[in-house]
Order: structure tokens, then sequence, then C-alpha cells
């Protein structure tokens, strides 16, 4: 049935899910509703805009839904049912039919062919306009009234008169600010407290950080007393240690570090966990016998492993600048094995990118129908984003809940007024 008069939809949050969102809304309502997007800032889109590097890691390649849901700490058996109804090829393809060609790279993760987020955030507002969704920048949500059931009232900056809406869909992104958590709590939903996710790790080590700027293509890092281990590409910052390998592990552990106030100890196997001691002793051997006269500092014996990586570790086992191979002692051996596969760190605090700030905590999933992203407990009222207590590991995996959920919300707000 039809409804009798045009309804209004507010989405408050103008990034990727509320874009997403309202243009769903606006392409099964063919022009039958009038649909607002209130962003508090001065810009749009504005984490589409620096993600990646500027280049916008659109998605990830993994098709499957399972193993894509596997890439969310919280979230991951929640989405499974979402990503079945928008996944990963539904979000290629839908860029792609409104003209933005992606590539895929060899890690998975998928960009623009251009290279530029500016590509994505064109398209999007260029779609929004084209299906007549009003846009409006710098609005800030005071508070919000629910008048009666199935009627929103909105009171932004310092106007008299509010903006009265029939649906409403919170897309505001991580609930850090105090003014966001209050907004929760006004329309009556409980909320998992907001701490950092995807940050990386503090080190105070001069070793270390002479190595600024070195990466390692696959190694290993644990954090033993937590039972928490993750793999992949490092790198070593002026501040301590990050890389994907790195920001992986601080999702998995965002509440556990934060209890922790991120001191901790990590284990770090620069060469992954393909590499043993017995398969290391044997690669020194092999080098001490055949080359013998040569300097040991001179060149590094294995290819993952940067030159300035192994003068540091053979430096710290007593290794002088001058020695040879044939003169390499045991007890230098067994210490380069040692900081090769299990060199030890204290960890002293975190660093993060606070325009790229991630966050774990969000509107709790049980208080959501997350066939619709309609709340539980108020009629009409939806949630997409990062808003609900749902967060990715870097790689496109938060991109693509912001695509999913706001997808699903902004079609069932149409199909409300147009089944």
């Amino acid at each position: 049935m039809i409804c009798d008069q045009v309804p209004r939809v507010a989405v408050i949050g103008g990034g990727a899910a509320g874009f997403f969102g309202a243009i769903a809304c606006a392409e099964i309502a063919n022009g039958q509703m009038n649909i607002i997007i209130l962003e508090m800032g001065r810009n749009f889109l504005t984490k589409v805009k620096i993600s990646g590097g500027g280049r916008c890691n659109v998605t990830h390649g993994l098709e499957h839904k399972f193993d894509f849901a596997e890439h969310y700490p919280r979230g991951k058996r929640e989405l499974i049912g979402p990503l079945s109804r928008w996944g990963q090829e539904d979000t290629v393809w839908w860029f792609r039919e409104n003209g933005v060609e992606l590539k895929t790279e060899e890690d998975g993760r998928i960009f623009p062919v251009t290279d530029s987020s500016q590509t994505v955030i064109d398209c999007l507002t260029g779609v929004a306009k084209k299906k007549g969704i009003e846009a409006r920048n710098n609005c800030c949500v005071n508070r919000i009234d629910k008048p009666n059931e199935g009627s929103f009232r909105i009171w932004i900056n310092d106007q008299e008169d509010p903006i009265e809406a029939e649906y409403l869909l919170v897309a505001t992104g991580g609930i850090r600010s105090a003014q966001s958590r209050n907004l929760l709590e006004s329309l009556g939903h409980e909320f998992t407290f907001p701490v950092p996710s995807l940050f990386t790790f503090e080190i105070e080590n001069n070793q270390l950080t002479e190595l600024s700027g070195l990466s390692v293509p696959s190694a290993s890092v644990v954090i033993d007393h937590l039972g928490m281990k993750s793999a992949g590409p490092l790198l070593v910052t002026h501040w301590g240690l990050s890389g994907p390998v790195i920001l992986k592990l601080s999702a998995l552990g965002a509440r556990e570090l934060e209890q922790l106030d991120y001191e901790f100890k990590i284990i770090v196997n620069w060469l992954g966990e393909d590499w043993k001691s017995e398969q290391l002793s044997q690669r020194i051997e092999s080098e001490r016998n055949s080359n013998g006269p040569r300097k040991i500092i001179k060149r590094s014996p294995i290819k993952e492993i940067p030159n300035r990586l192994w003068k540091r570790i053979a430096s710290e086992a007593g290794v002088a600048d001058d020695q040879t191979w044939s003169e390499l002692t045991r007890q230098a051996t067994s210490q380069i094995i040692r900081s090769l596969i299990s060199e030890e760190f204290e960890v002293s605090g975190k660093s993060l990118n606070k325009s790229e700030f991630v966050t774990c905590g969000g509107v709790l999933l049980r208080d959501l129908d997350l066939r619709t992203m309609e709340s539980r407990s108020v009629k009409n009222l939806f949630f997409a984003g990062e808003v609900m207590d749902i967060d990715g590991l870097t790689g496109g995996f938060n991109f693509q809940s912001a695509w999913t959920t706001g997808r699903i919300a902004g079609e069932e707000i149409a199909q409300r007024c147009f089944s």
C-alpha cells in the first residue's frame, strides 16, 4: 500500500553508511519520499576521503560471506545474514553501474582504478543529488523527540523549529563523543562504551626507532598472556610498530588492551610462522660454510630480512662490524635466532590517526533486527554503520559493513511505504 502523503526520511550522518542508506531508499522510492541527510561537520564522507591513504579501500575481494564475516572482531556472527543480502559482489556491481571502475590488489583490497577517494565521493554525492536527496552540512543534532509512534522531531543547531520525519536512520559513525552517546540514550538505546580499535603500538626502543620506515612482508606478533596472535606485513615507525599485523592485533584485543592501559609485552617473529629455529640454524650454518671470509654484517643471509634489521640483530648479539662468518660463535648464533623468531618488546601506549579513528563499541546488536536494521523497541528507527557494535579489520571490511547495513536499512524504509 502506498502512503497517502510523501513521507520524510531523516538520515543523521553524512558518511558512507548514511549516504548509501539514503541512496538505497531513494532508488526504491523513485522520487516519492523526501530524504534529507544531516551531517554535523563541514564536509561529507570525510572517512571516505582519507581512507586507504586517500585512495578509499571500498571493500575486499573475499566473496564467501562466511570468510568475509571472519574479519569482524565484533559482529562476526551477526553479519552473516546481512552479508548474504548485500555482500561485496553487490557493492562492486553498484559502484561499477554508477561509473566507478574498481580493481583488486594482490592482498585482496579493492580500490577505484583512479586511486583517488574523490572518485567514490563524487559518485555518492552525484547519485544522491540526482535522486533528489537533500544533504545539509554543519547540522549539529541537539536532541530528538518522539511525539508519537512512527514520527520524530529532530532539533539541530539553535533553530527554533525542528525537522520532522516519519523515519529516522542513525548513521553517525563511532560514538566517541558524549553528544553522540546522549543521542542514543535519548532514543532509549543501550550501547557498549567505545574504545579505540585499529591502532599502532608505541615502543620506547632506540635501536628500533633507528629502523623507522623499515618493513617486513610477513611477520607474526603474539600477545602471549592474552592468547592473541596475528600475522602479516609489519612496519617499523619512529614511535614503534605498525602495519596490518599490528592493526589486526589491536582490533582483536581492543577491549583487553584498553583494560591494560596499553602496557603489555609482545613477541615478534620477524620471519612469520613458517620459520623455526632449526631451519634458521641450518641457514646460518650454510652461510658459515659457503661464505666464511665474508663479513657477517655486510648483507642479510635471509631475503625476507632487510639489511638494516639484520645488522641491528647481529650487532645486538655481539657481532663486530669486521667479524666474518667463519668467526661466528655459537652464543651469537643462538642470540640471532632468538631475536629473529621471538624478539620481545614492551608496548607503552598506542598511536592512531584521529581522522581514521575506528571504535569498538556502539548500539547493542541484540536490540536491533538485523534483517532490517530497525530498532526492536522504537518503530521506524534504523541504524547503520559504525554506530552499531560492529567493527572490522583493515582491508575494506569497515566500509563493507557500512554499505551492507546502510543498504538494508534504506531498502526497508522505502519498502515500508511502497510494498
